[in-house]
């Protein structure tokens, strides 16, 4: 998924001479093509996440659309007041671009996951936040928000697989149908979307029909579409490489409440801090019951609970 966003990040700077890249020192074999093509705007901060953010800033003040790319919880947490009172305050059009969803940096310990970003910036009510599906949406999400004058948190994994049935679509503030169902629906963050998938084929096994739904924005979010779908299922699922708090399940929860939809919710997320914990991407999915079938008997519980 990064290649595919360098991609089409390169495609825009050669239409846009105001597209610059800044990184915190790393990246390299992701954004060479890049830092080749356009060296005078590629910009190398050196380890100082803060001062990337600032000098962000103040390019995107001097008329620059800067993209700021790190893994995902330095170039959210590290220099978030400078977020908020940099390009959040004035309105400007900066990209933080932070590399690896949820747990996908597995082996290099709880400093590394990305569990806690995306709550972290959709409280910000100017931040949109676009977390890709699939490489395609992300080569997509890069064009449809080039016009966007405010902020955007891209929140890119660092590798997915492809979702054919999502053929790359992105619409900023919708979410998009990946299958019909009445009897549950499966709804995901981003790269997690195949898990859903993967879940709902488990379900069938069991002649249970689940809708998916994806979403990959925030700041417009998929109220609308996510209150229609839910206005006549009694039963949902929401499954995040996320904290199970201030990400998407919390989202569809405020979308239940406000719409006073019957629904009952079950949200499929990490519940603890990582401590101490390390290992490969797909042993601490397992470890967090983030698996198509550990998900699949989270829906298999909340429809014998609530279902009908």
């Amino acid at each position: 998924m990064r290649s595919a966003f360098i991609c089409s990040l390169v495609e825009l700077a050669e239409r846009d001479p105001r597209v610059v890249l800044l990184t915190g020192d790393l990246g390299f074999t992701v954004i060479e093509e890049f830092a080749e093509r356009f060296p005078d705007r590629f910009f190398n901060v050196g380890v100082a996440e803060q001062n990337m953010l600032g000098v962000a800033t103040g390019l995107a003040e001097a008329g620059y659309v800067p993209f700021a790319y790190s893994i995902a919880t330095f170039a959210t947490m590290r220099p978030y007041e400078f977020i908020r009172n940099g390009p959040l305050l004035h309105g400007l059009p900066v990209r933080v671009v932070g590399v690896g969803t949820g747990l996908d940096y597995g082996n290099n310990g709880v400093t590394h996951y990305a569990l806690e970003d995306v709550a972290l910036m959709r409280v910000q009510p100017k931040m949109m936040v676009v977390a890709p599906a699939d490489p395609d949406q992300a080569r997509t999400s890069v064009t449809a928000t080039a016009d966007v004058r405010g902020p955007i948190y891209f929140r890119v994994g660092k590798g997915a697989q492809s979702i054919p049935e999502l053929g790359g679509r992105f619409s900023p503030g919708r979410a998009e149908l990946l299958r019909e169902g009445g009897d549950i629906a499966i709804i995901a963050l981003g790269a997690a979307t195949r898990i859903a998938l993967d879940a709902a084929d488990l379900l069938s096994l069991s002649g249970i029909k689940a809708a998916v739904a994806t979403v990959s924005s925030f700041n417009p979010s998929p109220t609308a579409d996510i209150a229609a779908l839910l206005d006549h299922i009694s039963v949902a699922i929401t499954v995040e490489t996320h904290y199970v708090n201030g990400g998407l399940g919390s989202f569809v929860a405020e979308v239940v409440a406000e719409h006073g939809l019957d629904v009952r919710l079950t949200r499929s997320a990490v519940r603890e801090m990582p401590r101490a914990l390390s290992g490969t991407q797909q042993y601490l999915l397992e470890r967090y019951g983030l698996t198509p079938r550990a998900v699949a008997d989270s829906a298999l519980a909340s429809l014998s609970l609530g279902g009908s």
